[in-house]
């Protein structure tokens, strides 16, 4: 039994050993796998790699685009900020000197005719001194007459003044009443050939100025005889 033991030992021996050859070595086995699995997760992480950084820049850039358009606006707002400023101020600027030409404007504004009126002042001037120059009796009658020049004078130049700066002096006698230019003092009977209704005497002469009336003229108005106040 012994001998017969040690015979089928060597037996299985050599059978395992002949099936053993038959397969193929455990480190070939080892290096024929790996590198697949190698070149497959390569191959994958190769793709992954071209496909992240999109993924990862993307955020960057887009952030960049972002930070670019904020100082860009950022300096907008700066340029209409001041810009804004410039003009408040240049108003704040007009206003001053509009309200200055209009303060001036109230003062200065009957300049020119203040100007007329002082050649005015110069003949009554003139004419006073004529009258209280002492004259003998004889000379009355003189006297009289460079008073009644020198009026006619101051009168002619009023008008003239008047005309230039467009103030006129109605004359309404004949004309139909109107409140707006006339001021009624009482009612008189229509005389002959006054008609009722209209203007029969005038107390006080009205003005307009540029065609504005700026005094009423003060009158009389002719009425019926029954309908006389």
């Amino acid at each position: 039994m012994g001998s017969l033991g040690s015979l089928n030992f060597v037996v299985i021996c050599l059978f395992y050993d002949s099936i053993h050859s038959l397969l193929p070595p455990p480190s070939y086995s080892r290096i024929w796998l790996h590198p697949f699995s190698t070149a497959t997760q390569r191959t994958a992480g190769e793709d992954c790699s071209s496909e992240d950084p999109p993924d990862e820049l993307g955020p960057s850039l887009a952030e960049r685009a972002l930070k670019l358009k904020a100082v860009k606006l950022e300096k907008e707002v700066q340029d209409l900020t001041l810009r804004y400023q410039r003009a408040v101020a240049d108003c704040e600027n007009i206003r001053k000197r509009t309200q200055r030409c209009v303060e001036d404007a109230k003062i200065f504004g009957i300049q020119s005719f203040c100007k007329d009126l002082v050649e005015v002042a110069d003949i009554l001037e003139k004419t006073t001194e004529c009258i209280s120059e002492e004259t003998e009796p004889g000379d009355q009658k003189l006297t009289l007459e460079k008073v009644f020049r020198g009026l006619s004078l101051l009168e002619a130049k009023l008008k003239s003044v008047f005309a230039k700066h467009g103030l006129e002096k109605m004359a309404p006698i004949g004309d139909k009443y109107d409140p707006h230019e006339h001021e009624l003092i009482c009612h008189v009977p229509a005389g002959v050939g006054v008609q009722p209704g209209t203007v029969a005497l005038v107390r006080q002469d009205g003005y307009k100025l540029h065609g504005r009336t700026i005094r009423l003229a003060q009158v009389e108005v002719a009425v019926e005889s029954q309908r006389r106040l």
